[in-house]
């Protein structure tokens, strides 16, 4: 049993992510979402000066589409949990963090792909429906960082949504603590005034639209992004210790 390859568990698991109804509502709400709001935000604004800000406004979309990614992370682990199929799924593949692995790159694997996927028509909506200067050249640098920084920031939710899954077992307990980090608690501290409320909403894991924090206190890219992995990262390694240590 142990012995089973690690490619056959993760086919598993991408068998198991797309067999399960909630996933298919998750993307068709994640792309209408996505889609949508992109097309509205890019069609509502005139102009921009710059060709990043044309686009980072038409990926606004994301910033209420990830907590669509971060519940299909969570419902990857609890979900075995709720159901009691997780017994069988340890006797087959017993060594644990192995099979969290599995779980967190299956989840990242499908945030990648869709963050991907919705990242070229609202690339599309800045390029064609906001007057810019020049246009929107799709290899000016800052475009192609902000798209790929929006990509990489749906990944990191997923991997926060694996590793909330993994540390409550709760769908309903992470999903709830999920949103209050990242989408509740940094906008309600960014406006209640004090310096140390502003100083811990930036160091939050809040939503990222293209290269700026989402209704937060604003940072640098490179400090925003770095915030949400240390959470992601940090949160899967909790995950992966309590994860080995629990019964089932």
């Amino acid at each position: 049993m142990s012995g089973v390859p690690f490619s056959a568990v993760l086919r598993s698991e991408w068998t198991k992510l797309w067999s399960v109804r909630s996933t298919w509502w998750a993307t068709a709400v994640f792309v209408l979402v996505v889609g949508a709001v992109g097309a509205l935000a890019a069609a509502g604004t005139d102009t921009e000066e710059r060709p990043e800000v044309a686009v980072q406004t038409a990926l606004v979309g994301f910033a209420f589409g990830q907590l669509v990614l971060l519940v299909v992370g969570v419902l990857a682990v609890s979900a075995e949990f709720a159901s009691g199929s997780a017994v069988a799924t340890l006797t087959a593949v017993p060594r644990r963090t192995r099979l969290l692995l599995a779980k967190t790159a299956v989840v990242v694997t499908y945030c990648v792909l869709l963050g991907a996927v919705l990242a070229a028509p609202c690339f599309l909506a800045a390029r064609t429906l906001t007057a810019v200067p020049g246009g929107v050249p799709p290899t000016d640098h800052e475009v192609l960082r902000t798209l790929g920084l929006q990509v990489a920031a749906t990944a990191l939710v997923g991997v926060l949504g694996v590793a909330l899954g993994a540390v409550l077992r709760s769908t309903a307990g992470a999903v709830g603590v999920g949103a209050a980090l990242v989408f509740a608690l940094p906008p309600v501290l960014a406006l209640s005034g004090p310096s140390w409320a502003e100083r811990l909403s930036q160091a939050l894991p809040m939503l990222r639209v293209g290269q700026d924090a989402f209704f937060a206190v604003p940072t640098t890219w490179q400090v925003g992004t770095g915030v949400v992995a240390a959470w992601a990262v940090g949160a899967w390694v909790l995950g992966v210790v309590l994860f080995e240590r629990r019964d089932v």
